[in-house]
């Protein structure tokens, strides 16, 4: 017995070990189960996804496979590159979305012979073939586009996306052939573009011999093609919404919406039902696809549906525990590139040297992405493109940069509206041609059709080795009916029409920021009492004023700027010195008895100098300083009878209103009305605080004073700064000063902005609302 129970064991110890080394050769030989994470599209609800990736970061889980579509492509494709869920949270709460999604450029970037006409309109359209082309898309998403690029630095020698960190696949839609695409090579950066490019909001990207736009109009959760490449475990993030129901289709946005997501919401059931551990995110967002704005809100209502699946992502994580994982870090990127060749596509003879001086950027040179970046901006700033994109060459062992844009048309058609309580309500209509007359020249067209009409035509034409030099021509004037003041008082109205002929030729000091020349104009300013004087007098007996000269002047402009509208930072300096070589004045007045005036009067030297700083204080609050000047030194004269000083009304400096005047010497001086007050000297400064309470909503206290002069500069200069609050048209120097508020609005016509101001002397608190965009400044 004892022998047979000896045996007995022997067998059951045989067989313990046996089932044990049978087991860990089993457990050795086990495939790691192939892990891919899903995100769908959604729009700024793909914020949500983040949420995800930071749980699997926590977790340890790297997926073998990233599959993405729309804004899930674009967060996918940033994690399969090596980013961390905790630097993609980072960036969506730092982006300047407000900047990324507007399209323009910012102002800094605008070439300085360019600015004068930069987002000065409210709608811009090509002008081909006889009809106007209103474009592919609402949203221009060149910033985004660059933003994305220059994110996927790190992919830019990668071919093949298995060969990412995380292998990855983006998801489009043909929209000639109505097919899916899968994306697997190439550039990332163009492949996440494609994939959230939604119709009719963004532009299509070219690809091979079609065009692709967002992969939602297909397959917005694509759990399948995760399925279809061999994944054995699917993580699903999805941030769709439910299909509509026959209640809630109760407008034509949730209607169209609904139309193109059908194939969409079609394959989205199956989809859900493939994924292991789905995280479903709709529930929870309250916000919309367009809600950009609310990215910090979004993302914490991620956390939710992630959170529900801590523990069954937990399980996974310990399942994965006994098998190597993929290493997922950013590769080490480069940070300067030596480019073999540089190529530019689709880019005009014409257009193509002024591109290549602006962009600057020459083969077997040393540029970091900062470098491209600032290139690409110089390129944007002509304002001659809609859009430019780079991308890496290699070809035949050469290492390159393509730079391919996509060219405004030869012939544009611009337009806005705008109201103010000084001139009433008009259409501004422009034309604008480009290498109509010459290459790397503009001509415009400009008309302001209202009550008080005005109109500018302008040739413009850039040249030399670099192209910063140009020639600017314009022909200027104005129909206007001009208040007169006396001691803050309206006791008349006056026709006042101007009209100017100007030349000049400047040099592009920094072909973005600033520029000097020279030019010679012709001024002519003719007064004419709005009523009959045979019917009604008038406060000042006149019966007609003119008054004509030429001015030889030299000048200087410099502006960093950010903003056309409400810039945050950024200075501005300007510099006139001008010469007269001829004025001719003549006044007739309403009694017979007093001499017409006819005579060459004596001539004039004017000097203004001018600044402004914009300076940052927090993101939401902005510091506003300004500094203005202006002298008029007149030649000695024997004849007092017709001093410049007395008769020279239409070559004076005007101070007032909150528009910019197209005419060089008028100043805005809040609380005054437009060109309220002519003086031949004065200093002005201005202190504000411009606040961004909200999107779009800025309130700007502000404080003015200057000191003005009606007199010679002798006269003046020794007494600028003890002049009493009195500032009627004549006298010694006065003290000028206004404090009030002004309300704005970035509003869908263009900007509205409500002013409130009280004004010394009078003692009076002035009102002014202004909506849209006014005939600008051409310098």
């Amino acid at each position: 017995m004892i022998r047979i129970s000896h045996s007995k064991n022997n067998l059951n110890l045989f067989l313990l070990f046996f089932c044990i080394a049978f087991s860990q050769v089993v457990f050795a030989q086990e495939k790691k189960p192939k892990v891919a994470l899903v995100l769908s599209g959604g729009g700024a609800k793909g914020i949500a996804h983040i949420r995800t990736l930071q749980l699997l970061d926590s977790l340890h889980i790297v997926p073998d496979l990233i599959v993405g579509n729309s804004m899930g492509s674009i967060v996918g494709g940033l994690y399969s590159m090596g980013y961390s869920g905790d630097s993609i949270a980072n960036l969506t709460k730092n982006a300047n979305w407000e900047k990324l999604l507007g399209g323009r450029v910012s102002l800094n970037k605008v070439g300085a012979e360019e600015k004068s006409e930069y987002n000065k309109y409210l709608i811009e359209l090509d002008f081909k073939n006889g009809n106007i082309n209103t474009g592919l898309y609402i949203l221009n998403d060149q910033n985004l586009r660059e933003f994305i690029a220059f994110l996927a630095v790190p992919s830019y020698e990668i071919e093949q996306f298995d060969d990412l960190p995380i292998p990855f696949r983006a998801v489009a839609t043909d929209i000639i052939n109505g097919e899916e695409v899968i994306l697997d090579q190439g550039s990332l950066a163009v492949a996440m573009r494609a994939s959230m490019s939604i119709p009719g909001v963004f532009s299509p990207v070219r690809y091979k011999n079609t065009l692709l736009v967002d992969g939602g109009l297909l397959n917005n959760f694509p759990a399948d093609i995760a399925k279809n490449l061999g994944a054995d475990i699917i993580i699903g993030s999805d941030v769709g919404d439910d299909p509509k129901t026959i209640e809630s289709l109760n407008s034509i946005s949730t209607l169209l919406f609904q139309g193109t997501m059908m194939n969409s919401n079609k394959k989205r059931p199956a989809n859900r039902e493939l994924c292991d551990i789905l995280i479903d995110h709709a529930p929870y967002l309250t916000h919309s696809t367009s809600d950009f704005f609310k990215a910090n809100a979004i993302y914490e209502e991620g956390k939710v549906a992630a959170n529900q699946q801590i523990d069954a992502l937990t399980a996974l994580s310990n399942r994965l525990k006994n098998f190597e994982q993929r290493k997922h870090e950013l590769p080490v990127t480069k940070t300067e590139f030596v480019f073999d060749t540089i190529v530019y596509q689709d880019i005009s003879k014409s257009n193509l040297a002024l591109v290549k001086a602006r962009t600057a950027i020459e083969p077997n040179e040393e540029y970091t992405t900062q470098d491209i970046e600032d290139g690409l901006g110089r390129a944007m700033g002509t304002t001659i493109f809609k859009d430019i994109e780079f991308a890496r060459l290699r070809d035949d062992g050469q290492f390159g940069l393509v730079l391919k844009g996509v060219e405004k048309s030869k012939h544009q058609i611009k337009g806005s509206l705008h109201f103010d309580g000084y001139r009433g309500a008009g259409l501004i209509a422009n034309y604008t041609g480009r290498n109509i007359i010459g290459e790397a020249s503009r001509s415009i067209i400009t008309l302001d059709i209202a009550k008080q009409p005005k109109a500018r035509v302008q040739y413009q034409k850039n040249f030399g080795s670099d192209r910063d030099w140009w020639w600017r021509t314009e022909v200027f004037g104005q129909l206007l009916e001009q208040k007169i003041f006396i001691e803050g008082k309206n006791v008349d109205e006056v026709k006042l029409n101007y009209f100017e002929f100007d030349n000049q030729i400047n040099r592009n000091l920094s072909s973005l920021k600033s520029y000097a020349g020279f030019g010679i104009k012709h001024e002519y300013t003719q007064l004419k009492p709005t009523i009959d004087p045979e019917v009604k007098n008038n406060i000042l007996s006149l019966k007609k004023y003119s008054f004509s000269t030429y001015e030889l002047y030299a000048h200087f402009k410099y502006s960093n700027l950010n903003d056309v509208l409400y810039p945050t930072k950024g200075s501005q300096i300007q510099a006139v010195l001008s010469r007269a070589l001829y004025n001719n004045i003549q006044v007739n007045y309403i009694n017979p008895s007093v001499v017409k005036v006819d005579v060459t009067g004596n001539n004039y030297t004017k000097l203004s100098v001018g600044f402004e700083e914009r300076v940052p204080i927090t993101p939401n609050f902005t510091g506003i300083i300004s500094l203005n000047s202006g002298f008029l030194f007149e030649d000695h004269t024997q004849d007092d009878d017709f001093l410049f000083s007395t008769f020279g009304y239409g070559a004076k400096y005007f101070l007032g209103g909150n528009i910019i005047d197209p005419r060089s010497d008028n100043y805005t001086f809040s609380g005054l009305t437009e060109s309220e007050l002519a003086v031949s000297q004065f200093i002005k400064v201005g202190l504000g605080l411009q606040i961004k309470s909200i999107r779009n909503l800025f309130f700007t206290p502000h404080i003015e004073m200057a000191s003005v002069g009606y007199g010679t500069f002798d006269d003046y200069i020794p007494n600028a700064f003890s002049g009493k609050g009195k500032w009627e048209n004549y006298g010694e120097p006065s003290f000028l000063a206004s404090v009030g508020t002004m309300v704005s609005y970035k509003s869908i016509l263009g900007p509205v902005n409500f002013d409130i101001s009280w004004v010394n002397s009078t003692n009076n608190v002035r009102f002014f609302i202004g909506i849209g965009f006014p005939l600008n400044r051409s310098n």
